[in-house]
């Protein structure tokens, strides 16, 4: 350090992202992404994401293919496009430019969710209670239907395929309650639906 000089800068540590935090520690594969001083506080005020096992598996392979070929097909575009002329008046490469930053949009959000994950051990739930990753049949008091649903975390629900989220009204209604209970949930337009639960088991 030269005397009366400013004191040398501090190295800045990047951010290590070693794979979600699990309910049971099992070892899997870490997210190999650089993130920014910003984008770590920003990061930091997220909540953690509840995957099962097939969620996190899924997202994984979503982004890997974002990554890879769909940023190489969009690079493409543009390399073909400055080839037109005058990037001023060219509506395909200002197409391709909206693309690209949608598509880094989307791998930024992906990468948020597997950095702040969650990997449930299904092998592990309870099945006494209803919990994430159970698999509950629910009985329609008024109407008398029944219906099964996958219990997930927010980032898996997907109400076409039965998952539903432990976020959602009828979610947070059956969380921890046991078979045989009844549970109340209102709806978003007021009106209020009984549920009892019939089964719970391991999905």
């Amino acid at each position: 350090m030269v005397e009366g000089g400013p004191p040398a800068a501090a190295p800045r540590e990047g951010l290590r992202n070693d794979g979600p935090r699990r309910y049971h520690a099992r070892p899997r594969g870490a997210i190999g992404a650089s993130f920014s001083f910003q984008a770590t506080r920003r990061f930091s005020l997220l909540k953690e994401v509840i995957l099962t096992p097939e969620g996190y598996d899924s997202l994984k392979q979503e982004l890997d293919v974002l990554r890879g070929d769909r940023r190489r097909e969009i690079a493409e575009r543009i390399r073909t496009a400055r080839e037109f002329g005058d990037i001023a008046e060219n509506a395909e490469y200002d197409d391709a430019k909206n693309q690209q930053a949608m598509l880094e949009h989307k791998i930024a959000q992906l990468e948020e969710r597997l950095a702040h994950a969650r990997v449930i051990d299904t092998s592990e739930v309870d099945t006494s209670v209803v919990s994430v990753g159970s698999v509950v049949r629910l009985r329609d008091v008024d109407a008398k239907e029944t219906i099964e649903y996958h219990i997930v975390g927010s980032a898996e629900a997907n109400p076409a395929e039965q998952k539903l989220s432990n976020e959602s009204p009828v979610g947070k209604a059956i969380i921890g309650r046991k078979k045989g209970e009844t549970v109340e949930v209102t709806t978003p337009r007021g009106s209020v639906v009984k549920f009892k639960i019939m089964e719970i088991k391991a999905a």
